[in-house]
């Protein structure tokens, strides 16, 4: 029998060879795409180089800076910062044990060409030394009370460690106690409970705070700090006598 190919109709052949050429016209006109994009791309970066060049050129000595800064400036600093505050520091310590007020002194202005906590405030300033000198010379000051100086220095202090941080906040708080500017002692004290919560500090300051709340006509709070003590530290040294102090705080209340 007799085989025909219908008129119009393509071989297999065939319909691979356009399907390859059309391929290669859409690669083509992709790379003819990329082409244009980069050859665009070239003009720019040749238009602009100048200032490219003074980017790369800025970032460069940022980093570098920064680099160099630390290596030979900030950690060298650090270092002698730390060795210049030791003797200072053994005076402050020594002081803390024994309520010495004349070591407190030494603590803070040295002695025999040593640096004091104020000199490593004022002559090594950015550093973490310079940092913790003015938490040691703010505890130094209320220790002399000097509670001014106390709440100038605590003031800098800064730290995320809760116990430290939560003291020298309170600190603060009982420095304007002592002033009897109550307002903010309670505010201090309300900063230092919240600063965070632990056996040692929060219910020291809760104690405080609710003394201070009798003090400035704010029973209703004192109620609520005693409670809490009552509540979560039970077992704290502040317990001892908190149910006599939520009967005369619930008293002052009505």
């Amino acid at each position: 029998m007799a085989t025909y190919k219908k008129k119009g109709s393509k071989s297999k052949s065939s319909l691979s060879n356009l399907e390859e050429l059309e391929n290669k016209s859409a690669t083509a006109g992709v790379f003819n795409t990329l082409d244009d994009g980069a050859s665009k791309t070239e003009e720019w970066v040749a238009a602009n180089q100048k200032y490219i060049f003074v980017l790369i050129a800025i970032a460069a000595v940022f980093v570098l800076g920064y680099l160099g800064f630390d290596k030979y400036i900030q950690q060298p600093a650090e270092s002698n910062a730390m060795n210049e505050m030791h003797h200072a520091q053994t005076y402050f310590e020594s002081a803390n044990q024994t309520k010495n007020d004349s070591l407190f002194t030494l603590s803070l202005n040295g002695t025999d060409g040593k640096f004091g906590m104020i000199d490593i405030i004022e002559n090594y300033s950015g550093t973490k030394a310079s940092n913790l000198a003015s938490y040691y010379a703010g505890m130094s000051y209320l220790n002399l009370n000097d509670y001014q100086n106390a709440i100038k220095y605590l003031s800098k202090f800064k730290s995320e460690d809760q116990i430290l941080g939560a003291t020298a906040t309170g600190s603060i708080g009982d420095s304007f106690s002592q002033l009897n500017q109550f307002e903010d002692a309670m505010e201090y004290y309300e900063k230092a409970i919240n600063y965070s919560s632990n056996d040692f500090t929060t219910p020291m300051y809760l104690l405080k705070a609710g003394y201070v709340g009798l003090e400035i006509d704010q029973p209703k709070k004192s109620l609520n700090f005693f409670n809490r003590i009552k509540s979560e530290f039970s077992s704290s040294i502040e317990a001892t006598n908190i149910e006599a102090l939520i009967g005369m705080a619930s008293a002052s209340s009505k």
